[in-house]
């Protein structure tokens, strides 16, 4: 590794051994980046320098009109914050900065502005409670935040000594999305419009992205600055293959990788411009292609599903290609786009331990059936249990290489998803003589709903915390629209009875203890859940129920 620019070095210090790190492929020019180099500063100042200022970068509503900030006014923004950061809250490099904040302009430019200053950002979705961001706060020591002033509420719980959930790291928070007189775009608009770049080595972590395992315990997930890079060079490169005039727009938060890759990085790398709204149907994703003459759109199968019938109501003409990641994509939902539109989906499988997606296929390269084959610098097989490739056409388990892997912050985990130098996702597949894959199913607990992974036995703790519950049990079940949802297996005290107002009760016990998206959308009750005989939950089982 290169010498650090970092001088507060937590992360890089709790960094697994090398030895317990995948196989890396850094000898592939795609990625040859030089060993001192600031993602930020190459998303922006180097763009801005190929002759992009003057053109938009970011697009969003404004009072109900749309507005455009151009890369020259984009990295204003950023240069002036990141003198906030460093002078303002006297943050140093490395330093991990808690970012919370729905899909805006304010958000991106906070996240640029901490990568720029050679900070560590930590992003997390908004709908995240206190309880979930004391986890992430804790195991990452963050001693500080940029909050859109919106998500007050949660944060302030972690800030406060006298709540269960307080954060002694977490010392300030600066708020955005505000005019106040010590908001970040007030204490912004008084700095210098230029910053030089923290000389960070490529090899700096610059982010933490926190996924949940099955035991709903949070990973954080730690990448480096040619990470970022790399994950605009590949899947982007050689399969989206996008172009200085298309506007990008979806639905993935950007504290997901998959929304920070593809509404953020992608189209930056490369001079295009992107859309930033905060909360979308499919309706309103349909009419904001329309509206912004979008080309390019990143969501989730369900958002697919749910569009193809409203697409003659809308002209999207624009529109030239479509990508599907975050969960499984069903043939059908392939077939009703493609009928509705013409357009053939980009399927794709990425995680937040590889950054974001390493198969995929598009145009006439896809395979009916098939997620597509390993992106170009990637490699990809099917083992079985012994680590050892399986046949041909054989389901096996899921194991990648390349330029970007799986490094888990200080996680005893690291040692089951990374083993002889490969990556395991945990999915099934199998994968045919040509390479294409075939996705099968999770090979663990994990919970995928309309792209968000659900922890199983992170609901359950929450169930169990209500009174009327004795036991239970959580697992996915098949879902047309959302491809699994959650469902849970309850067992009630005496005295309850497991009636609708008993169901549309524990839902709201569970909205109001962790991110709404991880409530049981169905709830069945049972005499008493099924067991081996030492006593663990037989979730197979629960399926069958």
């Amino acid at each position: 590794m290169q010498p650090t620019a970092h001088v507060d070095t937590f992360a890089r210090d709790h960094l697994p051994p090398e030895s317990q790190w995948p196989v890396l492929l850094l000898d592939n020019a795609d990625v040859a980046y030089p060993e001192r180099v600031n993602c930020a500063a190459q998303l922006l100042d180097e763009t801005i320098e190929r002759g992009y200022g003057g053109r938009p970068a970011i697009w969003s509503e404004v009072d109900g009109n749309a507005h455009a900030t151009t890369y020259a006014q984009l990295r204003e923004l950023v240069d002036r914050s990141a003198h906030v950061l460093v002078e303002d809250m006297g943050l140093q490099p490395g330093n991990r900065v808690l970012l919370r904040g729905p899909n805006t302009l304010q958000m991106a430019v906070a996240l640029l502005a901490t990568l720029k200053a050679g900070l560590v950002a930590v992003p997390t979705m908004p709908l995240l409670r206190a309880k979930e961001l004391k986890q992430i706060i804790d195991k990452a020591r963050v001693g500080a935040a940029l909050c859109d002033v919106r998500l007050t509420e949660e944060l302030a719980r972690c800030m406060n000594p006298e709540d269960e959930f307080f954060c002694a790291d977490l010392k300030q928070v600066c708020y955005f999305h505000d005019d106040a007189p010590e908001s970040l775009e007030s204490l912004a608009a008084v700095k210098p419009a230029g910053f030089r770049a923290c000389d960070t080595a490529g090899d700096d972590v610059c982010l933490i992205a926190f996924t949940s395992g099955t035991t709903g315990t949070p990973k954080g997930c730690l990448h480096f600055h040619r990470d970022v890079l790399a994950m605009c060079d590949l899947f982007p490169r050689h399969v989206l293959k996008p172009a200085a005039d298309d506007v990008f727009c979806g639905t993935p938060p950007l504290a997901f990788t998959f929304g920070l890759g593809g509404l953020l990085c992608f189209p930056l790398r490369v001079g295009a411009s992107t859309v930033l709204i905060e909360k979308l149907t499919p309706a309103l994703l349909l009419q904001t292609i329309e509206r912004f003459r979008a080309s390019v759109v990143f969501t989730a199968p369900t958002f697919y599903r749910q569009m193809a019938p409203l697409v003659p109501d809308a002209d999207i003409s624009s529109l030239r290609k479509t990508v599907s990641a975050g969960e499984a994509l069903p043939q059908g939902t392939r077939d009703l786009w493609r009928e509705a539109t013409g357009i053939e989906m980009i399927d794709g499988i990425g995680g937040t331990e590889m950054i974001h997606i390493f198969v995929s296929s598009a145009g006439g390269d896809v395979r009916p059936g098939s997620i597509g084959r390993a992106v170009p610098g990637y490699v990809v097989q099917a083992l079985d249990d012994a680590l050892q490739p399986v046949p041909p056409g054989v389901t096996g388990n899921l194991a990648v290489r390349g330029p970007t892997g799986c490094r888990y912050l200080a996680d005893e985990r690291q040692l089951t998803f990374v083993r002889d130098g490969w990556n395991l996702p945990g999915d099934a597949v199998s994968i045919d003589a040509d390479g294409y894959v075939f996705y099968q199913a999770r090979a663990d607990d994990m919970i995928v709903s309309s792209g968000y992974n659900i922890a199983g036995p992170e609901v359950e703790t929450v169930l169990m915390q209500h009174p009327a519950v004795a036991e239970c049990g959580v697992t996915g079940v098949p879902d047309e629209v959302r491809g699994q949802v959650v469902k849970a297996f309850v067992v009630l005290r005496p005295g309850f009875k497991g009636d609708e107002a008993m169901v549309a009760e524990l839902q709201t016990f569970v909205k109001s203890a962790v991110a709404a998206y991880k409530y049981p959308r169905l709830v069945a009750f049972i005499d008493a859940l099924p067991r081996t005989e030492t006593g663990k939950l037989r979730r197979s089982l629960l399926k069958t129920l």
